[in-house]
Order: structure tokens, then sequence, then C-alpha cells
């Protein structure tokens, strides 16, 4: 008989096994699992990661827009902390709770946890695998003792109900003034102000996924002089139809800005400047079919810009800003950058 003593355990590490033996050891788990290859930028995810979100697998793209994207907004930069302090090393593991968006629209909460298995030579990520799973029983019980906590009498029930009622209408409110804040008065797309928010954001998401984003400045041409022979009203009539024009062609999820007058920015995220000035030119032959007003034809100029590695939004800015200058100089509706 062998003594126990001499048996050796077996000893796989998640790096042995190839790609297609991992998915399908994954694909028998029912939590969520999921495996992001940072080099490539490909996700996999298995079954129980999409049906815990309502989807037939492989529903979404497989990328991490897909799950960012589904990150209850209240959560996402708690969520992106965690995320970041483990890609950077300085935790052991990456574990967040938070809500996650279902096809239905409706949110469900989760228990994400996930670990790098593999780095490359400069310390960035190569690899890293994850799971979560449903922990929306454990938050309706403690929503229901919360609930038993505030209905020891009727008189706090009632009060409850009330504060609730007046929860929703200033949370509508609320919502209601964030859209006229974020807003142009004018042409109903987003403002400065909205712009300046996103695009900072837009240049970490690029930093920490290492995916290519662009922009796109561009203005109306000798839009003062139809102002000034046509008035304003027609002048504002003009920038409506200019909007409704891009508006036809630009993509989901970018964002298109009124930048100030006749300016506006659109945010490309994971796009290359080719794909931007592709798209700036079906900007400029879609308002081709524009009316003239009056003696003028309507055009646009156009500035498009990559952003560099490490780069900030004001000098990604800039360069488009740059670009556009350089359109105007050389004869106007052209496309620069």
């Amino acid at each position: 008989m062998v003594e126990s003593s001499n048996i050796e355990p077996l000893k796989v590490s998640l790096t042995d096994l190839n790609e297609d033996m991992l998915h399908a050891i994954l694909a028998l788990v029912s939590d969520g699992i999921w495996d992001w290859n940072a080099n490539t930028g490909f996700v996999y995810r298995n079954r129980g990661w999409y049906e815990m979100r309502g989807y037939e697998p492989h529903a979404l793209e497989n990328n991490v827009l897909a799950w960012e994207r589904a990150i209850h907004p209240d959560d996402y930069l708690r969520v992106m902390m965690h995320f970041d302090d483990h890609l950077h090393q300085r935790s052991p593991h990456y574990q967040a709770e938070y809500r996650c968006r279902k096809q239905d629209g409706s949110y469900i909460w989760i228990e994400d946890r996930g670990h790098v298995i593999a780095r490359n030579a400069n310390g960035s990520v190569a690899r890293m695998i994850g799971a979560n799973r449903s922990i929306e029983d454990k938050k309706r019980l403690l929503e229901q003792l919360e609930r038993r906590n505030h209905s020891l009498e009727a008189m706090v029930e009632e009060r409850t109900r009330e504060l609730s009622l007046l929860n929703q209408q200033l949370q509508a409110q609320l919502d209601e003034n964030r859209t006229l804040a974020e807003s142009d008065t004018l042409t109903g797309i987003a403002n400065r102000y909205l712009l300046e928010k996103a695009l900072p954001l837009e240049c970490e998401r690029s930093q920490r996924f290492r995916q290519p984003l662009s922009l796109i400045a561009m203005d109306i041409d000798d839009f003062k002089c139809i102002n000034d022979h046509y008035g304003h009203a027609l002048g504002d009539a003009a920038l409506v139809h200019v909007v409704e024009s891009v508006k036809r062609c630009v993509r989901e999820g970018d964002l298109l800005a009124r930048w100030g007058g006749d300016e506006f920015i659109v945010i490309l995220p994971n796009s290359t400047v080719a794909a931007a000035r592709a798209l700036a030119e079906n900007i400029r032959l879609e308002l081709s079919g524009l009316p003239p007003v009056g003696d003028f034809q309507v055009t646009m100029s156009f500035g498009v810009a990559q952003r560099f590695e490490d780069e900030q939004q004001t000098g990604l800015l800039a360069r488009a800003d740059q670009a556009l200058y350089r359109s105007k100089i050389i004869g106007k509706n052209m496309i620069s950058g």
C-alpha cells in the first residue's frame, strides 16, 4: 500500500491552461465569469455572466465598454477606484459591490471580484480574470430589515411614505435641473459644461484601457456673415439645421456638444484619427444637402486629433482646435489633422 504522505498534490496554474480549455472550464461555472486580455482588449464572458443580466450569451461586444456602460452612474467612480488600485498593485485583489444594468433597464446588485494573473515586462496588466455573483437577495433583505425598523407605528409608516414621495419629487426636479444644466438651450445637444465633465473621464478611460480616443472640432464657415446679413433668427435656425445634420452622422456612444457660438466638439471613444476623419467627411457631405441661407451655402471646417499616451484633455482639445484653424486658413469646408 502506498502511504498517503508520498502522494504529490496536483498543481495547476491558470496561466498553464490554453484559452479554449480555460473558457471551457469557465462555461461550467454558474456565476458570472470574465476574462480580460488587456493587450488585445478582448473580454470573454461565460453564460452565467449574461444570464445574470438577462442577455443571451455573447449578446454584447467583447470589450470593457460593455461592462463600464452597465455600471450605475452613482457607483461608477467607486468601482473604478477599486479597479485601478488593483491594476496599479495598491491592493492584492479587486472587489466591489455595485448596481449593474440589466437588458430590461432595471438594475441588479452584484459583487464583483477579480485578480491580475499576468503582467507585461513593464508591469502593466496583460491578463485579468474575475467573477461576479448576484447579491440582490442580500440587499433586498437589508432593505426589508430597514423598512421594519421604520414601521413600528402606523404614524411612522405614513411619514415614511410622505418622505418617499417628496424624495421622488425632488429627484425628478434634480434630474430636470441636471438636464437643463447640461443641455444647450438652442440645439438641445450637450453644452460646454457637460463636455468639460465628460472629456476628462474619457481621457482617463483611454489611458486606463489603452484604447484610442479622438476629437473632432468644427465650426460653421462665415457664420458671422450669415448673422450680419440675415439676422440672428435665421442664424439660429441655421445652427439648428446644422446640428440635426451632424446628429444623423454621429454614432451611439459619441458625444456631440456645442463648445460655444458656432463651434462644436464631438468626442469619439475607442476611435482612431482615421475614424474621426471618416466621420468628419460624412458630416461634411451631409451638410451639402442643406438649403442655402440667402446667398450663403452652409459649410463647416473640421479639425481632428487623436489622444497621445498620457495626454490630458487640454492638450487634446488644443490640437483639435489648431487643426480646425488650419482648415480655415487653407480654404474652409476642409478637414485637417
